[in-house]
């Protein structure tokens, strides 16, 4: 405790090159918190994607693009579902309509930022949600209302203040929300779940589907089944859970590398600025280093006086760059994300984890005893001798 108060003293007598040192660590600190948490929770989000349909193959038209749970190209026709069902090793098969997009229709609830809508024969709502529950109060589309009717998800409830039965518009047609799922998912959070007739009547996709999720029989492996739906039904393609991850991965592994590759340089800087700044204190006080080996202090004290001094300001500029980091990644994921920045404050350690501030923190600190070491070590190597003809 004593030599961290006198350390601080230390350093508070150079105030100026101090400051400008934890200036310089805090603006590092906050580039690797500012790109790396919002990447990181973009990847995040995409990986959430592969686990949707999992143990399923999804069957797409040939000329079609999967990427994690979206499909993005050709469309089928609907009767293709009835070929899938008659291959050999198919349980069930659920088609489904999914469209990505905002509503530019004018009504009590405009849909923005984007939304995805997804069609689902009525009974089927698992196949997309699984175990998903609906808040209290709220049910499942039924067939025989006169109205349309849809479950939304929890984000695009909140932002437009939705509650069951709230009228919304959606291209031009009017709706009303019989329920809002209860989840955590990025994904599911932006759904607007609707029967299968009323997303093709309100998207213009008569007769047509985009997705077909089938769920393979007992002791049939989904990429034995692949195979079979492939060679017995025309112009597709059935997908299994790698596949269907094998066009994103390699792009998410190489972002990863990116940030680590930024990180890296970003800690390097920051440790030769330190050394500098620890060499240009220890040079200043030579006398009084070499006072404290005349009066007999070990070695280690002046290892520990410098190690310390460093340690300290790798800590202010640890803590500076991470609320200015957490800032930045706030404003980031609000402009590209199109989310209003009050709603994402709730939600600062969904984007900033504490696992990422601590391992940063961490990080950040121990390259500044690194950086400090050296030094200390050299200028503890000298003698007494040394250090005073120095002076003179």
């Amino acid at each position: 405790m004593r030599v961290t108060v006198m350390c601080l003293r230390n350093l508070s007598r150079r105030r100026v090159r101090t400051f400008l040192c934890v200036i310089g660590i805090a603006l590092g600190v906050m580039l690797i918190v500012a790109i790396g948490a919002t990447t990181r929770r973009y990847t995040d989000v995409i990986r959430e994607l592969n686990v949707f349909y999992r143990g399923k193959v999804v069957v797409v038209a040939r000329g079609s693009i999967f990427i994690q749970a979206i499909p993005i190209g050709s469309s089928l026709l609907e009767d293709t579902v009835d070929e899938v069902k008659q291959v050999d090793g198919v349980k069930a098969a659920v088609p489904m309509l999914l469209v990505i997009g905002s509503s530019t229709g004018e009504g009590i609830a405009e849909f923005v930022p984007i939304n995805i809508s997804v069609g689902i024969p009525t009974g089927n709502w698992s196949i997309l949600v699984e175990t998903t529950p609906l808040k209290p109060g709220g049910r499942w589309p039924s067939t025989n209302s006169n109205e349309s009717e849809v479950v939304v998800g929890d984000y695009l409830a909140g932002i437009h203040n939705l509650t069951v039965n709230s009228e919304i518009r959606v291209k031009g047609h009017d709706m009303r929300v019989v329920g809002i799922l209860d989840t955590m998912s990025v994904f599911l959070d932006r759904v607007i779940i609707m029967p299968l007739d009323v997303a093709q009547n309100v998207y213009g996709y008569n007769m047509l589907i985009n997705m077909i999720v089938v769920e393979p029989r007992e002791g049939v492996t989904e990429e034995e089944l692949g195979h079979r739906i492939e060679a017995e039904v025309q112009f597709v393609k059935a997908l299994t859970s790698k596949e269907r991850n094998e066009i994103v991965e390699p792009i998410l592994n190489d972002v990863e590398m990116w940030n680590i590759g930024i990180s890296t340089v970003l800690f390097s800087i920051s440790m030769v600025l330190v050394m500098t700044v620890a060499t240009m204190n220890i040079s200043e006080r030579r006398r009084e280093l070499a006072t404290l080996d005349a009066i007999g202090a070990p070695k280690t004290t002046i290892i520990r006086i410098v190690v310390t001094e460093t340690a300290l300001i790798g800590l202010f500029g640890g803590i500076a760059g991470i609320s200015l980091g957490a800032l930045a990644a706030l404003l980031l994921s609000s402009f590209y994300a199109s989310v209003p920045l009050p709603i994402l404050f709730p939600g600062l350690f969904v984007i900033v984890t504490p696992t990422l501030i601590l391992e940063i923190l961490a990080f950040t600190v121990a390259s500044s005893c690194i950086a400090g070491i050296i030094p200390a070590i050299t200028t503890a190597r000298k003698s007494i001798v040394e250090v005073l003809r120095s002076e003179y």
